[in-house]
């Protein structure tokens, strides 16, 4: 399931599927790691819910939520990540 980066729980994972917004900020989120297929850990929200902080790329990063609206990820676990058990083909027992 694809979700922005600011939708994501502590603890949760994903993997940048694309990055939107004005040239400048997408620039920008790019210049800091945020490229299309890297790994990302979401880890805390500040108490008001900004900034937010995330695992990329072996460093900590925080990004205002704003920031955060215009990068989009496919949450690990999620059917269309492929990694679901329905996936496999059921085994027959006799």
């Amino acid at each position: 399931m694809e979700k922005k980066l600011s939708e994501l729980k502590p603890g949760e994972k994903g993997i940048i599927t694309r990055v939107s917004g004005s040239s400048a900020i997408r620039n920008r989120l790019l210049d800091m790691g945020l490229v299309k297929g890297t790994k990302i850990i979401m880890i805390r929200k500040a108490p008001l819910g900004d900034p937010l902080e995330f695992l990329v790329k072996g460093y900590n990063l925080s990004l205002r939520k704003e920031e955060s609206d215009n990068v989009y990820v496919l949450v690990e676990g999620s059917p269309e990540n492929g990694s679901n058990d329905s996936s496999r083909p059921a085994s027959r027992e006799q």
